[in-house]
């Protein structure tokens, strides 16, 4: 009788590299640099440090959710949720830098935004962006992130929900572990069952052999 335990109590690890929502952040952050580096001074504002580390929180909370997962959903969706909090701040930046130097932030029916909307939802690395960086102004740069921020946000929201309905639905590592136990315990449980069943079948079947023999019935 062959034997397997179903329970599992790890989940199935998340190679975060492939994610859209990752590959995006780390465009961000990489485009933030180039930003600060160019249109914000490079010493004596601390606004330069904010938007960067805003930016590496994005995507290393990501990194660290996706991993942690493993072993913890709860701890995986608070990180997401991390993650998703210094994009949002980080574009809250961006929106200052806009309204305080008197650039536009570029609407929805804008031409430009649409383009770019469109050019942001089918690229996700910074490969993708970099060949352009150096003829973008600084208006054009920051409609840019704001708009990689905000798809990288909707992404985020949607993954998220995901989480929180797996969570709901098969719990944490705990839960697991309980269900892999019970499961493990039923299948010995059903094992050994099977096994008495059939060393009955085997008592019977000698017991009917030998009182053939007693009986001197030779055709067994």
């Amino acid at each position: 009788m062959e034997y397997n335990t179903k329970g599992k109590v790890l989940k199935k690890p998340v190679v975060w590299k492939e994610l859209y929502f990752y590959r995006k952040s780390d465009a961000i952050y990489q485009l933030t640099v180039e930003f600060c580096r160019r249109f914000l001074p490079s010493h004596g504002d601390r606004t330069v440090d904010q938007m960067v580390q805003a930016a590496r929180s994005g995507k290393q909370n990501i990194v660290e959710g996706s991993e942690d997962g493993q072993t913890s959903s709860e701890m995986e969706i608070k990180l997401m949720n991390i993650a998703r909090g210094s994009l949002q701040e980080l574009r809250s930046d961006y929106q200052d830098y806009l309204n305080t130097h008197h650039l536009s932030m570029w609407q929805a029916d804008n031409p430009r935004q649409q383009r770019l909307r469109e050019f942001c939802h089918s690229h996700n690395d910074y490969s993708d962006y970099a060949p352009y960086v150096a003829k973008m102004d600084d208006e054009e740069l920051a409609n840019l992130l704001l708009t990689l921020c905000h798809q990288t946000d909707k992404l985020m929201c949607a993954y998220i929900e995901k989480l929180e309905h797996q969570f709901v639905t098969e719990g944490g590592i705990k839960e697991r572990m309980h269900a892999a136990r019970t499961g493990y315990r039923q299948e010995q449980d059903a094992r050994m069952k099977a096994l008495e069943e059939e060393n009955r079948r085997l008592k019977a079947r000698i017991k009917e052999l030998e009182e053939r023999i007693e009986r001197g019935d030779r055709n067994y």
